[in-house]
């Protein structure tokens, strides 16, 4: 979105997954029998002795009525690519960073669109003539770990960025121009930067497996209520929140399950509820919190100050899982 990379660079193809024994079907999922394990695509029927559902979330724009119309978001491929375009030519006005409602997936990733489009204004040297106003309907940047959201928050105050939190972007009106909250506050905008209301799958939803809107897993196994079935990632309803190093750690509990089932043996690894967070602060700088959901009654989060050092480990941790993965 910033320009940082290009559309290439980011992509990672399903054709180059590749690994023994492992098949690879570029299918629609039209609909699932969670009772017998059965799944339908738009080309054929596969019945299924374990069934791990990993369908992740869709973007529900129409929810929030004028965001199509009149707003951007900044959480699919497309849209990042859209305001690739935009973000170049803005140079003077109220920019309003919205989310639609949670949960949804990676929450610091508003906090560090806010920071980066600081830098960027900075370096054209516009931003004095720019606003910046981050909505959000948490109560803090990264609620698991206070001492993170304190440095977030010190680095909005120095960037003069407005953070709104406990609120969620209702509607944006196109012809008046402002944001309509929860609360019926209204701010006037330029530009709008949203991050869209998240939903499971259509298909999820009809197939009985989800509850209030999400498939209810077991914490530390992600086992559904239905025998031999599993949900993993995004669409899963567990304490964990929406975020790729989370869908990870419960996609490792998963299969030790399996090859402990396959084995015969009890040697399974259960979730842990940990995982690692890089955080933007912009100027080249990262931060880091590392987050355990599961170490007592409430997730605890150890914070890592932005550094040019954790840039480099973050671009191991990616690179890392690209070549694992897609021998990239």
């Amino acid at each position: 979105m910033f320009g940082k990379e290009t559309p290439e660079a980011v992509r990672l193809p399903y054709r180059k997954f590749t690994k023994p024994g492992v098949r690879v079907l570029r299918q629609t999922v039209t609909k699932i029998d969670p009772a017998t394990r059965k799944v339908t695509t738009d080309t054929g029927v596969f019945e299924a002795d374990i069934l791990v559902v990993a369908l992740g979330v869709d973007y529900d724009l129409d929810a929030t009525p004028g965001l199509r119309e009149s707003g951007n978001e900044f959480y699919s491929f497309a849209g990042a690519e859209k305001l690739r375009g935009i973000l170049p030519t803005f140079s003077k006005g109220r920019v309003v960073i919205g989310v639609a409602g949670a949960p949804f997936k990676c929450p610091p990733a508003p906090s560090e669109a806010a920071l980066m489009l600081h830098d960027m204004l900075s370096t054209r040297g516009v931003r004095e003539n720019c606003e910046i106003t981050f909505v959000m309907p948490l109560p803090s940047p990264v609620p698991p770990s206070p001492e993170t959201s304190r440095a977030l928050l010190a680095a909005f105050a120095e960037r003069k960025i407005t953070f709104m939190p406990g609120h969620k972007v209702v509607s944006l009106d196109g012809k008046r121009k402002v944001v309509i909250l929860d609360d019926g506050q209204e701010l006037p905008y330029d530009l709008y930067m949203g991050v869209p209301k998240h939903r499971a799958a259509k298909v999820v939803e009809e197939c009985g497996l989800s509850e209030d809107g999400w498939i209810p897993v077991d914490d530390f196994t992600l086992a559904t209520r239905f025998p031999g079935v599993y949900a993993i990632g995004d669409c899963a309803d567990s304490n964990m929140p929406r975020a790729g190093v989370f869908a990870e750690a419960g996609a490792k509990a998963v299969a030790s399950a399996l090859i402990a089932q396959i084995r015969g043996t009890s040697d399974t690894k259960p979730c842990t509820g940990t995982g690692i967070c890089y955080i933007e602060f912009g100027k080249d700088q990262v931060g880091r919190v590392e987050v355990n959901f599961y170490a007592g009654p409430k997730p605890t989060g150890v914070y890592s100050a932005p550094s040019v050092e954790l840039r480099a480990e973050k671009k191991l941790f990616g690179s890392s899982r690209r070549k694992r993965w897609f021998g990239l």
